[in-house]
Order: C-alpha cells, then structure tokens, then sequence
C-alpha cells in the first residue's frame, strides 16, 4: 500500500440541462468523502473552465493522504449512494477514474497545455509567498533545527500546501492569461 498522498481524477458526461443538478449531487458527494479520515481535499473542474479545450466533461478531483483511505472511501457505502444520485444526470457508462499525481494535475489539459514559460511563472507566484509565509510561521520554532531536517519539513509543507491550495486556486485566478497565447493563435 502507499504510504504518500494520493489523487484521483473522475471524469464524466453530464446530460445536456442536467449541468446544475450533477453539480448539486457531485457538491453533495464531495462533502461526503470529506468527513473520512486521510481527506485532502476535492475540487469539481467545470467543462468550458479552459476555453481552448472542447472538453463536454467535468472532471472531480479527490485527494487523500494515503491509498487505504482512498480505497476506504471507494469501497463506502456514502459513495455508492453519491455515485448513484448522479446517475440520473451523467451519460455513457462508468466513470473514466485516474490517477493522478503532482503539481501538474493543476496545469493538466485534456487538449494541450499552457506555454511551459506560463507554467514556471505561476508556479513561481505560488511558491515564493507560501516559502516566505512558511518561514515567518515556523522561523523562531525551527531556528535551531539542523538545516537538512528544517528544509526537509519546509519542503513538505510547501509541497502540500502547493498541491491542494495554492496551485489550484492560481491555475484557476489566471486560467485566461495562461491559455491566451493559445486562443490567439487559433484566430
């Protein structure tokens, strides 16, 4: 089993007009995996969120700190009823479940991706605040740590705090600015 954070990517087919019930039921079925032990985190990626992508799918994000948890929240019976609520609203079969891992998920596209440049730079205006914020947390607690064990924990906090925070809220703030040296070039 693994013993690190895990993430799985769900993605389905929502019947045309049945777009804010699914989101009702997936909200409800997210709120749901969020009351088990080991929850990161989820996040519900609406199609047309990328304007470049002719993507009709949306996409659920769930993360949790270890596979057992994971797999305790697949086998629950909370998510067999919350995957049933959606029924209703979704086609096509099974849902399209993978998983996914690292800071990447957040720049994934289902058609393309932005300039790597772009990638660089958000991750950037991610990274520099959460490490000056971290350091102003923890700088008097860890002042007399060794070096290689603080940057170990520095490293850790930044790694999460990136992965389930910071990152998705940036990729989604400047979503435009990312993929308009794309939309452009399509004109």
């Amino acid at each position: 089993m693994s013993e690190h954070a895990v993430t799985v990517l769900i993605s389905r087919n929502v019947r045309s007009g049945c777009e804010a019930e699914f989101e009702r039921v997936t909200a409800a079925l997210m709120q749901s995996a969020s009351t088990f032990e080991g929850y990161l985190g989820a996040q519900l990626v609406h199609p047309g969120e990328d304007p470049e992508v002719e993507d009709a799918m949306y996409h659920i994000v769930l993360a949790f700190d270890r596979q057992a948890h994971l797999d305790a929240w697949h086998e629950s019976p909370e998510r067999r009823q919350g995957l049933a609520a959606t029924v209703p609203f979704i086609e096509g079969g099974e849902p399209r479940i993978k998983p996914v891992s690292g800071l990447g998920l957040w720049f994934r596209s289902a058609q393309l991706s932005p300039p790597r440049w772009k990638v660089a730079v958000v991750t950037w205006l991610g990274i520099c605040p959460t490490v000056y914020v971290l350091f102003l947390l923890t700088g008097d607690l860890l002042k007399t740590w060794h070096l290689l064990p603080r940057t170990v924990l520095l490293t850790l906090a930044v790694v999460i705090v990136m992965t389930w925070v910071v990152a998705p809220q940036l990729t989604r703030l400047l979503r435009p600015w990312l993929f308009a040296a794309r939309r452009d070039s399509k004109r």
